[in-house]
């Protein structure tokens, strides 16, 4: 029986005790796993917590093609992590994968490092005194007590209870001179022929399609607002008959969220090839190969979004980053029944036309992936939530090399990516906005001060994964390895802190710098 929830209710079995640690890290995603490791290492007690049942964050989740950048600036426990990955498909390391080699790898580390993670552990309270977290409480009464705080989760929750500074959203291109945040409608995922945005079409006053905006956003370029780029789920797909579950129509099917989808694959020429009449070469391009091809040539994939409607649910997050646990099952829920619907209509739907029903009919879910939740990934890509705004705010300017941080713990060094955040009417048709790929520039060094709080703020906590960085930086900034990397470094800053009692905002960097070289983290490059 599947068990798809990002919260579930019924998950939360009463604890009722208090837990005296050195170090606590809420959330056992990449960077939280990796900084538990690491302090572990370094002989610190580490009480991890997660709010849910499934650790490993996207990385076991479906997220299998790993979008790394630059590969020779990935370093420390990051790199062994995908050492490890390698040895299980017998080679020296291995950048994509299937979402359980994930998975059994991480459980290998942990156990190795003799770390336990306490599951379906969400935030309810966070006590602070003298600019410090002294302890936090979880919805089934566990009290941790620890001298340093890590908040590794993708949206920030211990960070914003303890009254730390942070933004959602895009903020406009005047805020720090950047070009690339704020509203950007390009020509990248984009309707490239007319799509009718009218329930009827041709009909204005039958109303919008849903999540479809009446505002024209081309007269706002560059400007900030409220919006997030949009989520979805990272699917492992197979064409293996031995493994292959069909798509299934979910139960709570909306057809009006389909209309574009049929329209624009009915006008469709730009992706069809008739020399290459295979099913790869209809489907939209991002069904990307994982390793542990059948002799038969069957495959598994990391399957993303692309074109300009896809398995992103544009405009169905933007509750998220601020919502309860219960308004985000809401929304959890809600992008499941849209992709479920999305595969399903693709694959049957008489609207969609055969070349494409064909080739999405091909593939379906692997009967040996994500066992435990009805083989669909147990975690949504939370793309972008909060993001802290510290002393340091990375931006436009440091991806470009514009600008360079002296204090670096790690590297960025993936293109400026922001998927699209919404859509809207322009001339009668139907646009998106918000999807930014810019690439090409070198890595960058990613500061202490974007892990840790301004001055003046709490004092013990480190924040690897909702770093303070602009919107269109986060986009670099928010890969997988470089989590990973900042979740070590941070590690290692929060042991100096609790042996030498420092503030986080005091931990002196020459030091830390010697520290993390050791552990062969990548600083910098010539």
């Amino acid at each position: 029986m599947s068990d798809l929830h990002y919260y579930n209710p019924a998950w939360i079995e009463k604890i009722g005790k208090t837990i005296k640690t050195d170090i606590c890290i809420y959330g056992a995603t990449s960077a939280g796993i990796i900084a538990a490791i690491r302090a572990r290492l370094l002989g610190k007690d580490v009480a991890l917590l997660h709010p849910g049942k499934f650790i490993g964050g996207l990385t076991t989740g479906g997220l299998g093609l790993t979008d790394y950048g630059r590969k020779h600036v990935i370093g420390g426990l990051a790199r062994e992590f995908y050492r490890l990955v390698g040895q299980h498909y017998k080679k020296e390391e291995e950048f994509h994968f299937e979402p359980r080699v994930a998975s059994q790898v991480y459980q290998q580390m942990l156990h190795e490092a003799g770390q336990d993670v306490i599951l379906c552990q969400y935030l309810k309270d966070v006590e602070t005194s003298a600019g410090k977290i002294t302890a936090i409480t979880t919805l089934s009464d566990l009290r941790v007590e620890a001298k340093v705080f890590i908040d590794a989760t993708y949206e920030g929750d211990l960070m914003a209870k303890a009254g730390v500074s942070y933004t959602t959203g895009r903020e406009g291109n005047d805020v720090y001179g950047e070009t690339l945040n704020g509203v950007q409608v390009l020509n990248k995922h984009q309707f490239s022929h007319p799509v009718d945005p009218y329930v009827k079409k041709g009909d204005p006053s039958s109303g919008l399609l849903p999540f479809v905006d009446a505002e024209d956003r081309t007269q706002q370029i560059g400007k900030g607002d409220h919006r997030i780029q949009a989520y979805c789920f990272r699917m492992c797909m197979t064409d293996d008959p031995t493994l292959i579950i069909p798509w299934e129509k979910p139960e709570q099917f909306n057809p009006l969220l389909y209309v574009l989808a049929e329209r624009w694959f009915q006008g469709d020429k730009d992706e069809y090839n008739e020399q290459l009449p295979t099913p790869d070469s209809v489907v939209p391009r991002k069904f990307d190969v994982m390793p542990n091809r059948t002799p038969q040539g069957f495959r598994k994939t990391d399957t993303n979004n692309h074109g300009p409607i896809s398995s992103d649910f544009i405009g169905a997050n933007y509750g998220w980053p601020e919502g309860s646990y219960e308004q985000r099952e809401k929304i959890f829920q809600a992008h499941v029944n849209y992709q479920k619907g999305y595969y399903w209509y693709m694959a049957n739907a008489a609207e969609i036309p055969e070349r494409y029903r064909r080739a999405y009919s091909t593939w379906g879910l692997s009967k040996d992936e994500f066992v435990e939740t009805g083989h669909w990934p147990h975690t949504l890509y939370v793309r972008e939530a909060r993001r802290m705004v510290s002393d340091y705010v990375i931006t436009e300017h440091d991806c470009r090399g514009t600008r360079r941080a002296e204090d670096s713990i790690g590297m960025g060094s993936y293109g400026m990516d922001s998927h699209n955040c919404s859509r809207f009417v322009k001339n009668g048709r139907v646009l998106n906005d918000g999807d930014v790929q810019v690439h090409g520039f070198p890595p960058y060094g990613i500061s202490y001060r974007s892990i840790i709080p301004r001055g003046g703020e709490c004092q013990n906590l480190l924040v690897p994964v909702c770093l303070s960085a602009s919107h269109i930086a986060y986009g670099s900034a928010r890969m997988e390895p470089v989590f990973m990397v900042l979740g070590e470094s941070a590690a290692y800053a929060a042991c100096m802190c609790v042996d030498n009692n420092y503030a986080v905002q005091q931990v002196p960097y020459a030091r830390l710098r010697e520290e993390l070289l050791v552990a062969q983290q990548v600083l910098e490059v010539p």
